[in-house]
């Protein structure tokens, strides 16, 4: 195995925002997965229903994507750490640098204060595909990719929920207000 990894517990009805110590964080060698995995194992018993290995990705800016559906206007994007921003979709190239500058961590983004330049091209085509899925799909009612860490080659998100819900189907040459 090269380089470290993460273990996640998937336990039914448990939220990973919940604390409740599901991960298992940095892990090296064989061994220390196999004692990582019978920790989890003990901790939830039979309610682990598997167990998930990831790539242990450290440095970065920490960001949100999401998607929540306003009754009004309809799909929106959401982006930003601990502060969001939000727009409309679809999204424009323009929107989705908009919405990377607009948030108090967009001088780390952008590589000023210090910090090297994340990839924005990647940030910016995950907005974008994400604002494409809130359109294409309008059963997709919530989604959030927490956390994304961007970083200088590459963008990662870390853990994905996604809500759906039924829609009805609807003439798509019948326009109206929502």
């Amino acid at each position: 195995m090269s380089g470290s990894v993460v273990l996640k517990a998937e336990v039914p009805g448990l939220a990973p925002e919940t604390g409740a110590n599901a991960v298992e964080l940095d892990l090296h060698t064989e061994a220390e997965v196999r004692a990582a995995y019978d920790r989890l194992a003990d901790r939830f018993g039979r309610r682990l229903s598997r167990v998930l290995v990831q790539p242990m990705v450290t440095g970065g800016t920490e960001v949100r994507i999401g998607v929540t559906d306003d009754r009004v206007f309809g799909p929106l994007v959401t982006f930003g750490p601990s502060d969001h921003a939000a727009r409309l979709t679809p999204l424009t190239d323009t929107d989705a640098d908009a919405l990377i500058r607009s948030v108090r961590a967009a001088p780390r983004l952008l590589g000023q204060r210090g910090a090297p330049a994340t990839d924005l091209e990647t940030l910016r085509k995950l907005l974008l595909r994400v604002s494409r899925l809130a359109d294409d799909l309008p059963e997709v009612t919530e989604l959030d990719l927490s956390p994304v860490i961007a970083r200088p080659h590459g963008v990662f998100a870390m853990d994905a929920r996604i809500k759906v819900t039924p829609y009805p189907p609807q003439d798509p040459f019948l326009r109206r207000l929502r």
